[in-house]
């Protein structure tokens, strides 16, 4: 419903809420309006897939409609109004011909004389459609520039900030965890980045969590504070920032690709030649019933292990992400979107 028209500035200013815009490219194709916009990684793209499609850009128009690309890198040559390489602005403008002149979208908005077309301004947003029209698209993407989640309905007799930190840890880098002193089913978690906080609110919001529905949204704190020096805190905040244990520290890490909504089949990684499947069955039978276990036939070192239910599996994950099972080995376990 594009009443507005839509340019690259546009485009680059809503998603780069999400991460690193790279590449941009706009077209028009089958009468409609069309976008390709590279990231700079998996998680930022899935982030802003889940937060942006079917959100409108001017309220009551201009839907979002996100899928993913079959193309794994956008070839840019020009930086114009119909392509943009954001890592090289020396790029040539190309030809720049009348249609490029011009905002795009203006010319192809069947039925529309230019007179309503609203004028852009400098920075791409139609000066006047002013702030009332942007609400919208601040609406999707409010706080999400806030790294910080609130986790409230625990169960406040079986939380802790490890707990919270391998569980969150699944959908980004867990910096600090507190749980509140005077209310300790609820607890604040704060993640390295804005567009990780939004994964777990879209994986792990109404998840139930040692048996209880919880409920995880964007909070109004933009950091935890650390308690004061001899103030009593009685181990309920946590400093994981130096962690050896985050998942995503390495730019470009395979865990980038493999991040799953909640599941009763989880992936286990890191095994030793010497763990037998009796060995992990067991132990994960301590958390719930063990349904199938199957070992990777071209690699021992990853197996899958199917529990009987989503809550069954979340909370062996809690529990058994990083078990020792050597020295050296350190049990890693994600959510899988496998069957066994």
């Amino acid at each position: 419903h594009l009443v507005y028209p839509v340019g690259i500035e546009v485009l680059y200013q809503i998603f780069s809420k999400f991460g690193k815009v790279l590449k941009m490219i706009i077209f028009t194709k089958n009468n409609s309006f069309q976008a390709l916009i590279q990231m700079s990684d998996p998680v930022a793209a899935n982030a802003a897939k889940l937060s942006l499609d079917g959100q409108n850009i001017y309220n009551g128009c201009c839907t979002l409609r996100i899928d993913y690309s079959k193309l794994n890198n956008l070839n840019v040559k020009y930086n114009n109004d119909k392509s943009r390489d954001f890592t090289n602005p020396n790029l040539p403008s190309g030809d720049p011909g009348l249609d490029q002149a011009m905002p795009f979208g203006a010319s192809n908005l069947s039925g529309n004389n230019s007179a309503q077309v609203p004028q852009m301004s400098s920075y791409g947003v139609p000066s006047a459609l002013g702030a009332a029209r942007m609400m919208t698209l601040n609406a999707a993407a409010a706080g999400a520039g806030n790294a910080v989640l609130l986790v409230s309905n625990l169960d406040e007799q079986k939380v802790t900030p490890d707990a919270l930190f391998t569980l969150f840890g699944v959908y980004g880098d867990v910096h600090r965890v507190k749980i509140l002193f005077n209310k300790k089913d609820n607890a604040l978690v704060q993640m390295a980045e804005p567009h990780q906080a939004q994964l777990a609110i879209a994986h792990l919001d109404k998840v139930k969590v040692w048996g209880k529905n919880i409920r995880v949204t964007q909070s109004k704190h933009t950091l935890v504070q650390m308690p004061k020096e001899g103030q009593p805190d009685a181990g309920l905040t946590k400093d994981f920032t130096n962690s050896p244990l985050h998942r995503f520290k390495r730019p470009g890490s395979k865990n980038c690709q493999n991040i799953f909504p909640p599941s009763a089949v989880l992936h286990l990684s890191n095994i030793p030649p010497n763990i037998e499947e009796d060995f992990l069955s067991d132990a994960f039978a301590q958390h719930g019933q063990v349904k199938a276990f199957k070992f990777f036939p071209k690699d021992r070192k990853m197996a899958l292990i199917q529990m009987a239910s989503v809550d069954e599996a979340v909370t062996a994950l809690i529990a058994m992400h990083n078990y020792p099972l050597s020295d050296t080995n350190h049990l890693r376990v994600s959510f899988s979107k496998s069957t066994i």
